[in-house]
């Protein structure tokens, strides 16, 4: 049994460890090998320029507010849309009222609800991203007509061309489009979670809000903490929302830039790929970081049931 074993694992992993050195760690090099060239990404000539495309970059202020707006957006995003995911997947779970066959039960009509938060999961981001750039119009938009229509005109917003709003309303418009995901995926791991847990703590006279943090998040935790580094990574990007839905884009006076699109603008508008990498090296680096803070800061005791 023993006899070639290491050969034969070593066969199955060949393939799939040489696609992935092509396809994923060969763009990396590439990129970090580019970041110290004064490549213009139309053009094969390029030469070596050190260290200057990273010292740029450190005093580059739309770099630094791009920064800034994605660690925003890595800070709310995840945070809300976890949020959101979490409570409504309990509620449709275990969240509703006793039946007769049933102590623990979710709200009537679960599986329909389940259905129309997914909803938005089927749509691309950039079907919904026009959308809502729609919805956001301060002429004729559903928003401020819906303000109007009630009497509510002082509350009407320019939205997307106001610097202080718009920031806000790709964040609510992220939340909204992967919210549905994750009740979809709580919900799965709540359902294999067993019922007497729940009927044993609701006995003892625990309340939901107690079950939740006593029973459904200690054992969803994995879950969870893989959910954040996704919602993370998208945070991060953001590139679609910002390219479709902005003014400029990126605008109005860069208080949407992010780095996603920042290493677009470099590359196609002003032909400076040299630096698109460099700004590509920094995401990459945020990334990692924020993943290892998240894997460490998240670690705990694996609970088994």
């Amino acid at each position: 049994m023993q006899h070639g074993k290491y050969r034969f694992i070593a066969g199955f992993l060949a393939l799939p460890v040489i696609l992935y050195a092509v396809f994923v760690i060969s763009p990396f090099v590439q990129a970090i090998y580019y970041s110290f060239t004064d490549w213009t990404g139309l053009s094969s000539d390029f030469e070596m320029v050190g260290f200057k495309n990273y010292d740029w970059l450190l005093h580059d202020d739309i770099f630094w507010k791009a920064v800034g707006h994605n660690v925003l957006l890595l800070l709310v995003v995840p945070l809300v849309t976890l949020g959101l995911g979490l409570f409504f997947a309990f509620m449709l779970n275990v969240g509703g009222r006793g039946r007769k066959n049933a102590a623990v039960s979710g709200v009537r009509g679960s599986s329909l609800y389940k259905v129309i938060y997914f909803f938005p999961q089927v749509l691309s981001i950039a079907i919904v991203a026009l959308l809502f750039q729609f919805t956001y119009n301060p002429r004729n938009g559903a928003i401020n007509a819906f303000l109007g229509g009630i009497g509510l005109d002082a509350l009407q917003q320019q939205w997307l061309a106001d610097p202080k709003l718009a920031l806000w309303c790709l964040m609510a418009v992220m939340v909204w489009s992967n919210v549905g995901f994750y009740v979809v995926l709580f919900s799965a791991g709540m359902s294999s979670i067993p019922k007497d847990f729940y009927e044993a703590a609701l006995l003892d006279g625990a309340n939901r809000v107690k079950t939740f943090f006593k029973i459904t998040l200690p054992l969803l935790w994995d879950t969870v903490q893989t959910g954040w580094i996704y919602m993370g990574i998208i945070a991060l990007d953001a590139f679609a929302v910002v390219q479709i839905m902005t003014v400029g884009p990126g605008g109005p006076a860069d208080s949407t830039q992010v780095m996603g699109y920042y290493v677009y603008t470099k590359t196609f508008h002003d032909g400076q790929a040299g630096r698109a990498t460099t700004i590509g090296v920094a995401m990459l680096i945020v990334t990692l970081v924020f993943a290892v803070i998240v894997t460490r800061l998240g670690r705990r005791e694996r609970l088994e049931y």
